[in-house]
C-alpha cells in the first residue's frame, strides 16, 4: 500500500529534509497524514488515540520554530506513532486493557521525551494487544483486512504500512516487533537488549523487554532508532556507553562482503509455512548461502521453555494488581499465562535465566565467524483471521539472548503477503548489523528476489 505521491508517503529522512529546506511544512505533512488515516482508519484500526487538532496544533509549534531560526532535531516537524504501552502526559496509555481505561501519566516515557527533544510530532497512540501479549486488539492487515497484522505491536506497524505515519514505537517481549514488521511488510529493527530506555514503558519482563522502531525504510530505522539510544539511569539495564554511530555506518559500504549464515532455528520443520519453506531456499541460493550452513545446536532447543518460564513468571508478578482485582475482566489466554507464572519455582526461574550468558558465549563464537544470521522472522504470511495475532516462535532465540535483529520485508508469499527475512547480529553492535541488512537487502533485491 502506498501513498508516494502524496507527503504521507514520504519516508522520514525524506520528509525531514524538505521541512528543514523549506520545501515542505510540518503541517503539510501532518495533514497528509491525517487524511490517509480518514482515507483507511475505519479498515484498518490502528490508533486507540487520535486529536487530529493537537496533531496539527504540534505542527504548527514546530514550524514557528524553524521560522524562528532555532535549532532543529533530527526528526522535526515528522509524526511519530506511538504504542500505547508508552506513557504520554498529554494523552491517555490504557495498555491494551479495559482496567487502565482513562489512565493518564503524569510524564512521559524516556522515548517519548527523546521523540519530542528530536522535533518529532506526536500523532497518537496506536493498538497494542492486552497487556502487551498475545490478546488482540481490533487493528486489521493493511495488506489484507481478514489478516492479523501480528502484535503485540500491531497498531504501530499497521499505521507504517499503511503510510498514516513514517515512524512508530514498538516493543518485543518474545516476538512483538519483528512478527507484526514480517506480516505488514516493512522494517522492524529491535536493538540489542539495554541500548533504549524502557522506562515509562508497561513493565511486562525486565528480563526480556526490549523497544524497537517501525520504519518503511532503512534509513528512517537507523534515524529513528539512533535519536533513543541513550543511557538513562531511571532503566537499570541500560549503561553509559559511545552511541552507535547508525545512520553514519549504514550509509558506508562493508569493506568486505559480509559473511552470512543461515539458522533454520528448531522451529522450521514444524512451524514454517511452504511459502516460507520454497521462498528461503531461493534467497539463500542467490546469495551464495548453504541452507544447512548453522547449526545452532542442542541448548538453542531449549530456549523456548526458558523464554516462557520466566515471561510468565514476570508476568505473574508484574501484573499481579490486574490479576488480583481484575481478573475477570481479563482474557483467558492472559489469565492462564499469569496462573501458569504463579506456579513457576524460583530454582526454574533462576536456571533459566542464567543460561543466557551461555547461550551469548555460542553465539559470540558463531559471530567470530560470520557477520551476521539469517532466519526466519516469522512462520510466514500473516494468518488469516484477527482472533489472534501469529505465532511469535521465530523470536524467540533471539529475543532471550537479547541481541540485536531486524525484519527485512524481502519476500512474498503465494497469496502476495509479505514475509520478512529476519537479519541477527552480535549484541552490541547494533550498527554494523545495520550495514549488513543494507548490503543483504540490495543483494537479494538485485534481481527481485
Amino acid at each position: 500500500m502506498s501513498t508516494d505521491s502524496t507527503p504521507a508517503g514520504l519516508t522520514a529522512t525524506e520528509a525531514a529534509r524538505r521541512i528543514r529546506d523549506g520545501e515542505l511544512t510540518s503541517q503539510e505533512l501532518v495533514q497528509s497524514c491525517l487524511d490517509r488515516i480518514e482515507e483507511i482508519e475505519d479498515t484498518v484500526g490502528a490508533w486507540t488515540h487520535l486529536d487530529k487538532e493537537y496533531a496539527l496544533a504540534q505542527a504548527e509549534a514546530a514550524q514557528n520554530r524553524r521560522q524562528a531560526g532555532e535549532s532543529l532535531g533530527p526528526l522535526h516537524g515528522v509524526p511519530v506513532g506511538i504504542k500505547d504501552i508508552f506513557d504520554t502526559q498529554d494523552m491517555p496509555t490504557e495498555n491494551g486493557t479495559v482496567l487502565h481505561a482513562g489512565r493518564r501519566p503524569s510524564k512521559d516515557s524516556t522515548v517519548v521525551a527523546l521523540l519530542r527533544q528530536a522535533g518529532a510530532i506526536v500523532m497518537g497512540k496506536t493498538v497494542t494487544t492486552e497487556l502487551a501479549v498475545f490478546h488482540p486488539g481490533k487493528t486489521a492487515n493493511p495488506h489484507d483486512p481478514k489478516r492479523t497484522p501480528g502484535g503485540s505491536s500491531s497498531g504501530s506497524a499497521a499505521a507504517v504500512a499503511s503510510c498514516m505515519v513514517p515512524l512508530a514505537t514498538g516493543s518485543q517481549t518474545n516476538g512483538s516487533m519483528i512478527r507484526p514488521a514480517s506480516f505488514c511488510g516493512i522494517y522492524g529493527y529491535k536493538p540489542s537488549h539495554g541500548l533504549i530506555s524502557r522506562h515509562g514503558v508497561l513493565l511486562q519482563s525486565r528480563f526480556l523487554d526490549q523497544v524497537g522502531v517501525f520504519a518503511r525504510s532503512l534509513e528512517d530505522a537507523a534515524l529513528m532508532a539512533e535519536v533513543l539510544i541513550a543511557h538513562d539511569p531511571q532503566d537499570p539495564d541500560t549503561r553509559p556507553h559511545a552511541a552507535p554511530r547508525l545512520v553514519e555506518t549504514l550509509a558506508e559500504e562493508p569493506p568486505l562482503p559480509p559473511r552470512l549464515a543461515f539458522a533454520a532455528t528448531p522451529a522450521w520443520d514444524e512451524f514454517a509455512d511452504e511459502d516460507s519453506k520454497e521462498a528461503f531456499p531461493e534467497l539463500l541460493d542467490h546469495l551464495g548461502i548453504s541452507p544447512e550452513s548453522l547449526n545452532l545446536g542442542e541448548p538453542f532447543e531449549q530456549v523456548y521453555g526458558w523464554l516462557k518460564t520466566v515471561m510468565n513468571a514476570d508476568q505473574a508478578m508484574n501484573y499481579h494488581r490486574e490479576y488480583k482485582n481484575g481478573k475477570d475482566k481479563l482474557s483467558p489466554v492472559m489469565v492462564d499465562m499469569i496462573e501458569q507464572g504463579q506456579k513457576v519455582l524460583a530454582v526454574d526461574y533462576n536456571q533459566a535465566a542464567t543460561t543466557r550468558e551461555g547461550l551469548n558465549r555460542l553465539l559470540s563464537d558463531i559471530f567470530d565467524e560470520y557477520d551476521a544470521i539469517v532466519t526466519p522472522a516469522s512462520t510466514g504470511q500473516a494468518p488469516l483471521g484477527l482472533e489472534a495475532t501469529g505465532n511469535p516462535i521465530f523470536s524467540t532465540p533471539w529475543t532471550f539472548c537479547g541481541v540485536p535483529a531486524i525484519s527485512l520485508p524481502l519476500l512474498q508469499g503465494s497469496d502476495g503477503m509479505p514475509i520478512g527475512v529476519q537479519l541477527v547480529g552480535p549484541k552490541g553492535d547494533d550498527a554494523r548489523l545495520l550495514r549488513t541488512a543494507r548490503w543483504l537487502a540490495e543483494a537479494a533485491m538485485g534481481d527481485g528476489s
